[in-house]
Protein backbone atom coordinates (compact mmCIF):
# COMPACT_ATOMS: atom_id res chain seq x y z
CA UNK A 1 0.00 0.00 0.00
CA UNK A 2 1.24 3.65 -0.78
CA UNK A 3 -0.02 6.37 0.95
CA UNK A 4 0.39 10.49 0.09
CA UNK A 5 2.43 11.77 3.23
CA UNK A 6 3.32 15.34 3.27
CA UNK A 7 5.08 17.92 0.77
CA UNK A 8 8.70 19.13 1.03
CA UNK A 9 9.99 22.42 -0.57
CA UNK A 10 13.78 23.49 -1.22
CA UNK A 11 14.57 26.28 -3.61
CA UNK A 12 11.38 27.09 -4.81
CA UNK A 13 10.49 23.07 -6.21
CA UNK A 14 7.86 21.42 -4.34
CA UNK A 15 7.83 17.65 -4.05
CA UNK A 16 4.75 15.52 -2.90
CA UNK A 17 6.36 12.52 -0.41
CA UNK A 18 4.73 9.14 -0.45
CA UNK A 19 5.49 5.78 1.62
CA UNK A 20 5.28 2.63 0.39
CA UNK A 21 4.41 0.15 2.99
CA UNK A 22 5.49 -2.59 0.54
CA UNK A 23 8.88 -1.55 0.05
CA UNK A 24 9.37 0.39 3.90
CA UNK A 25 10.73 3.56 2.17
CA UNK A 26 9.89 7.44 1.93
CA UNK A 27 10.06 8.69 -2.38
CA UNK A 28 9.05 12.06 -4.08
CA UNK A 29 9.22 13.74 -7.10
CA UNK A 30 9.39 17.07 -7.94
CA UNK A 31 6.31 19.03 -8.83
CA UNK A 32 5.02 21.98 -11.07
CA UNK A 33 8.09 21.00 -13.19
CA UNK A 34 8.58 18.61 -17.05
CA UNK A 35 11.81 17.20 -15.64
CA UNK A 36 12.04 14.20 -13.52
CA UNK A 37 13.33 15.05 -10.17
CA UNK A 38 13.26 11.93 -7.88
CA UNK A 39 14.07 10.77 -4.33
CA UNK A 40 13.99 8.32 -1.91
CA UNK A 41 15.00 7.68 1.91
CA UNK A 42 14.37 5.25 4.22
CA UNK A 43 13.88 8.32 7.18
CA UNK A 44 12.79 11.37 6.83
CA UNK A 45 16.44 12.65 7.71
CA UNK A 46 17.55 10.56 4.53
CA UNK A 47 14.69 11.90 2.49
CA UNK A 48 15.19 15.89 3.35
CA UNK A 49 18.77 15.05 2.94
CA UNK A 50 18.00 13.17 -0.43
CA UNK A 51 15.58 16.06 -2.12
CA UNK A 52 17.87 18.72 -1.49
CA UNK A 53 20.64 17.17 -2.90
CA UNK A 54 18.39 16.29 -6.39
CA UNK A 55 17.32 19.55 -6.64
CA UNK A 56 20.77 20.98 -6.34
CA UNK A 57 22.21 18.61 -8.66
CA UNK A 58 19.45 19.29 -11.26
CA UNK A 59 20.41 23.09 -10.85
CA UNK A 60 23.90 22.38 -11.05
CA UNK A 61 23.63 19.94 -14.21
CA UNK A 62 21.51 22.75 -16.00
CA UNK A 63 24.07 25.13 -15.49
CA UNK A 64 26.96 22.97 -16.31
CA UNK A 65 24.51 22.17 -19.91
CA UNK A 66 23.63 25.81 -20.57
CA UNK A 67 20.09 25.07 -20.28
CA UNK A 68 17.14 27.10 -18.19
CA UNK A 69 15.96 24.88 -15.16
CA UNK A 70 11.88 24.39 -15.63
CA UNK A 71 10.45 26.84 -13.43
CA UNK A 72 7.82 25.35 -11.09
CA UNK A 73 4.26 27.34 -11.62
CA UNK A 74 4.95 29.79 -14.12
CA UNK A 75 2.28 32.17 -12.84
CA UNK A 76 -0.64 31.12 -15.59
CA UNK A 77 -2.95 28.16 -15.91
CA UNK A 78 -5.84 27.39 -16.97
CA UNK A 79 -9.01 26.27 -15.41
CA UNK A 80 -12.32 24.78 -16.58
CA UNK A 81 -15.68 25.90 -15.14
CA UNK A 82 -19.21 25.40 -16.43
CA UNK A 83 -20.54 27.74 -18.92
CA UNK A 84 -22.56 29.03 -16.25
CA UNK A 85 -20.35 29.64 -13.83
CA UNK A 86 -17.93 31.53 -16.26
CA UNK A 87 -20.53 33.87 -17.49
CA UNK A 88 -21.15 34.54 -13.72
CA UNK A 89 -17.41 35.37 -13.07
CA UNK A 90 -17.25 37.35 -16.10
CA UNK A 91 -20.44 39.73 -15.08
CA UNK A 92 -19.12 40.20 -11.74
CA UNK A 93 -15.49 41.28 -12.82
CA UNK A 94 -17.17 43.92 -14.92
CA UNK A 95 -19.49 44.68 -12.07
CA UNK A 96 -16.18 46.12 -10.50
CA UNK A 97 -14.33 47.11 -12.73
CA UNK A 98 -11.63 44.45 -13.18
CA UNK A 99 -10.45 42.35 -15.41
CA UNK A 100 -11.68 38.40 -15.14
CA UNK A 101 -7.84 37.49 -14.60
CA UNK A 102 -7.61 40.21 -11.49
CA UNK A 103 -11.30 38.55 -10.45
CA UNK A 104 -10.17 35.03 -10.23
CA UNK A 105 -6.36 36.08 -8.56
CA UNK A 106 -8.09 37.97 -5.84
CA UNK A 107 -10.18 34.57 -5.33
CA UNK A 108 -7.57 32.41 -5.00
CA UNK A 109 -5.60 34.52 -3.19
CA UNK A 110 -8.34 34.69 -0.35
CA UNK A 111 -9.15 30.75 -0.40
CA UNK A 112 -5.08 30.31 0.10
CA UNK A 113 -4.88 32.70 2.69
CA UNK A 114 -7.46 30.98 5.01
CA UNK A 115 -5.67 27.84 5.25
Amino acid sequence: MTTARGVMEHKGYTAVIHYSDEDEIFYGKAEGIRDLISFEGRSAKELKKAFRESIDEYLEDCKREGKEPDKPYKGSFNVRVTPELHSRIAITATKRGITLNQLVKSALEKEVAHR
